[in-house]
């Protein structure tokens, strides 16, 4: 009896060592002499110590950052791409039994299907398609995690860094893009402009006082400033009115005058 005690209290002693707590974003995989047997819920399990052990797996959504990757796109540019990979565990089980480091082999994985994913395209749908190559590089890496329990859920691509020499170029076409844009928008103006005044003219054409009263408004507009200098504009229906005159009654007329004198 007497030896009965300090065995009881051992025994004690390692159930309670022996407790061990899951949380509930964690998962346990529980291993009975080195044979996969379940998965522990969120919780307080006994593991039982020599027979017995387990392993926590977090199934929190992970962001991976994965390094700066030097490439060659499809039209032989070379870049520099960065991004980062958000994956979770849905499968604690497959995640430690079917690959050594889930964590590791994500990032691995992540960099070589980002390299293979920008040379499969242009620089230009690199720039233009960030989103959609994206989305490719992120089916592409799910479809490959499948196996190890692991759901990929987004990659984003953080920054494509050029080289000098191509930046320039990239300016140059944009500000070449800017120029043509402004030439084009100019002859337009000019063309509504052009179709303005043709307007403008057939109504004042269709009144025949309406050139002589639009001439004096534009003379009231300039003598608001003293500093401008005026000069006076004869309305072609003045000239039309000395058009009616015949010149030889004209000159008769002048004689007359100067015989009087």
């Amino acid at each position: 009896m007497e030896f009965l005690i300090p065995i009881l209290i051992i025994i004690f002693i390692i159930a309670i060592c022996s407790i061990r707590q899951v949380n509930e974003y964690e998962r346990g995989v529980l291993y009975v002499m080195g044979h996969y047997r379940k998965v522990l819920l969120p919780g307080w399990h006994v593991i039982w110590p020599i027979f017995f052990s387990f392993k926590k797996v977090d199934i929190r959504t992970k962001a991976v950052d994965v390094p700066e990757q030097e490439a060659i796109t499809k039209d032989n540019v070379s870049v520099k791409i960065n991004a980062v990979l958000y994956y979770n565990i849905f499968d604690s089980a497959k995640a430690i039994n079917e690959v050594e480091s889930f964590n590791y082999a994500v990032s691995q994985l992540s960099q070589t299907t980002m390299r293979n994913a920008v040379g499969a395209v242009t620089l230009d749908e690199l720039l233009s398609e960030r989103e959609k190559i994206s989305d490719q590089i992120c089916t592409i890496i799910d479809k490959a995690t499948d196996p190890w329990g692991i759901k990929v859920e987004n990659v984003e691509l953080k920054d494509v860094a050029l080289p000098e020499e191509m930046k320039r170029v990239i300016a140059k076409v944009a500000e070449a893009e800017r120029e043509k844009q402004a030439v084009i928008t100019k002859s337009k103006g000019e063309l509504e402009s052009a179709n303005n005044l043709a307007e403008a003219s057939a109504v004042m054409a269709s009144s025949p006082g309406a050139l002589h009263l639009r001439t004096l408004a534009t003379l009231n507009d300039l003598s608001s400033d003293q500093s401008n200098t005026i000069i006076f504009a004869i309305p072609i229906e003045v000239l039309r009115a000395f058009e009616s005159f015949d010149a030889s009654k004209v000159a008769n007329a002048v004689n007359k005058l100067t015989n009087k004198e």
